[in-house]
This record gives C-alpha cells, sequence and structure tokens, in this order.
C-alpha cells in the first residue's frame, strides 16, 4: 500500500485489526438497509469454514444508504480511499461520487476495523459497479449464513477478483470451482467474456 499525509496525524494504511464478520453483523443488527459481506470473506462464509488469512474486512452497501451506517458504527473514524489516497471524511460530508471505498477506523485504538464500499444498485437489484449493464435481481446475488450473516455469492466475488488475479485471488478461485453451480460457471463465464475477454479463468470454468 502507498503512504500519505492525512492532514492531522500520520495514517498507517497497513495498520489494520479487522472485524470478524461475526462481529460486524452484530453492529449492524438494527439496520434494515440491505448490505452484506464481500471479498476474501465472503467466499469462507459460502464455504462455511476459513481457508485463509485475511488482512481486511469488506462489505457494501447502497450510496444512498452511507449515512445510515456512519450513524451505527459508533466510535468509528471515516476516511475515503482512491487512487492510493485515504483521507478523512468530515462529519458533515458524504463520500464524492468518485470514491467507491471508505475505511472506517476504531478512533481509541487507530486501528482500521472494516472496509466499506459503496455500490450502485437498489434494494431489489444488484449491479456490478465495473460495468453497470450487469445487473441481477439482489436475491439472486446475496447469501445468508445459517447464523443470519449476509455475503455476496461467490460467482460474483470472483468476477471482482478476475481483474487483478493476485495470488490469493488464484486461490479464492481454486478453491471455489470445484463447488460453484453450474448456473453460477455459465454467469461468472459470460460475465468475464464480456469484461475481460480471453480471461484464463473462462476457459476453467
Amino acid at each position: 500500500m502507498s503512504h500519505s499525509m492525512e492532514p492531522r496525524a500520520v495514517l498507517d494504511h497497513d495498520a489494520w485489526s479487522a472485524w470478524h464478520p461475526v462481529e460486524l453483523a452484530r453492529k449492524l443488527s438494527g439496520i434494515s438497509r440491505p448490505w452484506c459481506i464481500v471479498g476474501g470473506w465472503a467466499l469462507d462464509l459460502w464455504h462455511g469454514y476459513q481457508t485463509r488469512d485475511h488482512d481486511d474486512l469488506e462489505f457494501t452497501i447502497l450510496r444512498d444508504d452511507f449515512n445510515s451506517f456512519r450513524h451505527v458504527l459508533k466510535g468509528m473514524g471515516f476516511y475515503t480511499v482512491g487512487d492510493g489516497v485515504v483521507e478523512h471524511l468530515p462529519d458533515n460530508e458524504e463520500p464524492p461520487a468518485v470514491i467507491y471505498q471508505v475505511w472506517c477506523q476504531d478512533i481509541h485504538q487507530r486501528r482500521w476495523r472494516v472496509d466499506m464500499m459503496m455500490e450502485p444498485g437498489t434494494p431489489e437489484n444488484w449491479v456490478y459497479k465495473r460495468d453497470t449493464a450487469i445487473v441481477r435481481p439482489r436475491v439472486d446475488m446475496v447469501a445468508t449464513t445459517a447464523d443470519g450473516i449476509p455475503y455476496l455469492k461467490p460467482a460474483a466475488i470472483l468476477l471482482f477478483k478476475a481483474k487483478h488475479s493476485r495470488t490469493k485471488d488464484v486461490i479464492d478461485f481454486e478453491n471455489a470451482l470445484p463447488k460453484l453451480e453450474a448456473s453460477e460457471r455459465a454467469w461468472l463465464k459470460a460475465c468475464l467474456e464480456v469484461t475481460h475477454p480471453g480471461h484464463e479463468w473462462a476457459r476453467m470454468l
């Protein structure tokens, strides 16, 4: 990660002590707006066990709901993240339209706890933010664990991971591939052919 200066303090971009998804779900238990775990943790919730270590915890919300989530995440400072720049978001401001990511910092401990992503969909429809022509009913894209934690289904998680195909992304894909349902394989392959033509994963699906 790159390091930059925040006006009032030096921010350590690596100072992550992320919550477990269970802890985030507890904190968001009073929220009635859509949200779900994304990233590597979403795949592990789907697997039903933790397959690897996770440096952070990511979840996604609808952009218009930002203030509702900020209100319930007590004791947090909020920082916009874009192009490697991490900047404090004042209490009376919302993230600019060009920002899709907000880090939440435990003010007392000065540790990052969770990474909040903005998505362009609606309560009814999930929209892929990198290609908004890819739309599906939210009910088809979000599953819930036995103890009530919502997570984005694996095909969508792998679609996001395909862009960079880092080592951990390849591991996540290889772990998920044998368990993916035929319908999810077909959807992911079709999406990859549109968004990343010639991607190696499409040949494996």
